[in-house]
């Protein structure tokens, strides 16, 4: 009887038997694939990156107003914490204490999901930015910045 002869071996898979094969171009011949778009346009930034860049708009923007702000950490979170209630918050604040300085929070799903656009999502990021920081300074929103509600 005879028996089956194999195949002879490929040449994008010739080599020792126990190493990865190389590949050098896709299955249709044009070479690797590259990124969607290159970095430096805004559809490669992440939703993250673009929220966390709102908000440090914002803090700049108050910061210009209110020096003290400086020693204040500003962070992004996706969710807050379990909350027991039936409201979300948007943010948080948390006073200094115990040499940590004190914190402003962002939670970004949230405040996502109530903003329809860009614009609508910047707004929104800047009034939760001013509430927390009135809250921390002791201070009403409009005192800590004058176009508060106005936008």
């Amino acid at each position: 009887m005879d028996s089956p002869v194999p195949p002879p071996p490929s040449p994008s898979s010739a080599g020792p038997p126990g190493e990865p094969r190389v590949r050098r171009r896709d299955r249709h011949g044009r070479g690797m694939r590259g990124p969607v778009a290159p970095p430096q346009v805004p559809l490669s930034t992440s939703r993250a990156d673009t929220f966390r860049d709102l908000v440090l708009d914002s803090v700049e923007r108050l910061e210009r107003r209110w020096p003290q702000l400086a020693d204040v950490e500003f962070m992004v979170m996706e969710v807050p914490p379990a909350v027991s209630g039936e409201t979300v918050p948007l943010g948080g604040s948390v006073s200094a204490e115990k040499g940590e300085p004190a914190r402003v929070v962002v939670y970004r799903r949230p405040v996502e999901i109530r903003s329809k656009s860009r614009d609508e999502r910047a707004l929104l990021v800047h009034e939760v930015v001013v509430e927390q920081v009135a809250e921390l300074l002791g201070l009403s929103p409009e005192s800590v910045d004058p176009r508060y509600g106005q936008d």
